[in-house]
């Protein structure tokens, strides 16, 4: 809260106060830039030119919300809202302040209009977390212009934030910090802290981190204290960071997760699960969600695995792995792990088949080295005009008119007519496929179509071919 906000407290007060408070912050307050400058991260909304940044550089910012995940500078950016401002900056948590608090602010607002001509920001964290009544003691103020809202949330305002009010505010989505950004972070810390650290140990902070500012900074603080320890009396510029330090400091072994890893251990992943092990599969799962593998990647995998090596075996497989794979964008991580691997101990339960795999493949070689025939007559489109003249669909029979619900009909040009593809195993419910099919098909089932093995890359890896 500034002076001019709370014109009682003295000056003097105030910068004793924060000159304790800054000597005792957390590595990630004392590193809080002070000039747009120095944020790092954001360049869709900060760079020259950008939207947000000329808002706040001619101070005509009007109520906005701030969205994005913890750590990407929604309370910073207030702040120096606040340091370039002319108006009376107010902050407030939506987590401990409630409707009496939020009519104190807009009291002091109007006064403040009103006897010094000065207009208000109302900071407002967690915005999220005030109900419905809450915000709408806040909707008439910010309407008139007698308060200038900044909401930050980590949820969806959306949802979460009523449609007056978002209706009466910007919206500016912050992204993760990527890994240069982080990088760039621990950079500037260890230059304040007058530490070093080594390569790995600063590649595990930064993969912990999760685009997370204030975890990378508070993490590297703690390993800073460890090392500061470890090296007590030793003669030297600073504290050195190890990867020991940094697992230390986060909690977390560093996994040994580079470019041949994630093909190698994605390949173990699929042989483990087509193999029938649940306990394998789990564990490589495991191992990927540990080292930050993609959950969509995986996620992906374990949808094709549920075709390529179960597929009628066991239909409802796919539905399963569809499942985890939606759970994985509706939910996230960590939880969505539990969907996962509910996936892969399905899968790796399940009878398995590749004949929908090898029927598919059957077909596609017809199809390259067959030449293409013409769609027989009829069942060519005889739904538009003129097209019975043409004789399209002449001689079709209609499977629903025959008490079966079938009838014997070809349905391929004559230059594969016979040729089949799909031979379905007696493997869990394809069982019961292969004897319906058996029974309508018969003897005219036709030639098993042979397709040649060929050397290739490994199918359970994405790994580009050599």
């Amino acid at each position: 809260m500034t002076p001019s906000a709370r014109p009682d407290r003295p000056e003097l007060f105030d910068s004793a106060l924060e000159e304790r408070l800054a000597r005792q912050a957390p590595l990630a307050a004392r590193l809080r830039p002070r000039t747009l400058d120095e944020v790092v991260g954001q360049d869709h909304l900060l760079r020259e030119g950008a939207p947000l940044r000329a808002l706040i550089e001619t101070d005509r910012l009007s109520s906005v919300i701030l969205w994005g995940p913890p750590g990407t500078g929604k309370t910073t950016l207030a702040r120096l809202v606040a340091e370039s401002s002319e108006k009376a900056f107010i902050p407030l948590s939506a987590v401990t302040a409630g409707v009496k608090d939020v009519r104190e602010v807009v009291d002091g607002a109007r006064r403040r209009l009103a006897e010094q001509g000065q207009g208000t920001i109302l900071f407002l964290d967690e915005v999220h977390r005030f109900n419905k009544a809450q915000q709408d003691a806040l909707l008439p103020s910010v309407e008139d212009g007698t308060l200038v809202l900044i909401g930050a949330t980590t949820e969806n305002p959306f949802f979460e934030v009523n449609a007056p009010l978002m209706s009466r505010s910007s919206l500016f989505r912050l992204d993760p910090l990527g890994a240069d950004h982080l990088r760039e972070l621990v950079g500037r810390a260890l230059t304040r802290e007058c530490g070093e650290a080594d390569d790995d140990a600063v590649e595990h902070l930064v993969d912990q981190a999760d685009g997370d500012a204030r975890v990378v900074l508070n993490s590297l603080e703690v390993a800073l204290a460890l090392a500061g320890r470890r090296e007590a009396g030793a003669a030297g510029a600073g504290p050195r960071v190890t990867l020991a330090d940094a697992e230390a400091a986060r909690g977390t072994r560093a996994l040994r997760y580079g470019e041949d890893d994630h093909y190698d251990i994605i390949s173990a992943f699929i042989k483990s699960v087509r193999g029938s092990d649940a306990d394998a599969g789990l564990y490589w799962l495991a191992r990927m969600l540990e080292a930050g593998e993609d959950a969509r990647f995986i996620a992906r995998r374990l949808v094709i695995l549920a075709s390529e090596d179960i597929g009628m075996a066991d239909p409802l497989a796919l539905v399963v792995a569809d499942a985890a794979a939606r759970a994985v964008e509706f939910v996230g991580l960590p939880e969505a792990g539990l969907n996962l691997a509910q996936a892969v101990v399905h899968l790796a339960s399940a009878p398995k088949s590749n004949r929908v795999t090898v029927a598919l493949g059957r077909a596609r070689e017809d199809v390259q080295r067959v030449p293409a025939g013409a769609v027989p007559a009829r069942l060519r489109d005889g739904s538009y005009y003129g097209a019975r003249r043409l004789g399209h669909g002449e001689g079709y029979e209609y499977p629903h008119d025959d008490e079966r619900g079938w009838v014997h009909q070809e349905y391929r040009p004559p230059e594969v007519a016979g040729r089949r593809y799909y031979e379905p195993s007696e493997h869990g419910a394809e069982g019961e496929v292969h004897r319906r099919l058996e029974a309508l098909w018969g003897a005219q089932g036709g030639d098993l179509h042979e397709t040649e093995q060929r050397p290739g890359r490994d199918p359970d890896s994405d790994h580009p071919p050599a």
